[in-house]
């Protein structure tokens, strides 16, 4: 009989392993913590000595969006609409922070010796046994 992925390892290290690595990778994320800076002031780009807001992304996309629904066909008009999108998405992606929350050594040497104990069980019950 065949180990897990067709290999001659052991079932019970496949499992056990991938139970370690869920657990650790879930212990890991739910630690993290995510937070923005994001508000119609925030400052998304600059270019040269200029700043420009989230704000002022939005009046590009009015225009757009005006043009667009007076003539669908109007080129200029989803350039602003569909630029100004990309641009609003990545400065709100851009102003995100994350941190790991505060926590005792003894639960970050847990959560690691979850979450790397388990790929490495995971991963030699895939490989042939010597």
């Amino acid at each position: 009989m065949r180990g897990a992925g067709g290999s001659e390892g052991g079932i019970g290290q496949f499992f056990i392993g991938l139970i370690m690595m869920i657990a650790g990778g879930y212990m890991l994320l739910n630690a993290i913590m995510v937070t923005h800076h994001f508000s119609l002031g925030f400052s998304l780009y600059r270019v040269g000595g200029f700043s420009l807001t989230s704000g002022m992304v939005l009046v590009p996309f009015i225009f757009g969006v005006g043009m667009v629904f007076y003539n669908s066909r109007n080129i200029l008009g989803w350039i602003l609409a569909i630029g100004s999108l990309v641009m609003l998405v990545f400065g709100v992606i851009s102003s995100i922070n994350f941190q790991l929350r505060h926590m005792s050594a003894f639960d970050l040497i847990v959560i690691l010796v979850l979450l790397v104990g388990g790929i490495g069980l995971f991963l030699r019950s895939l490989s042939a046994k010597g």
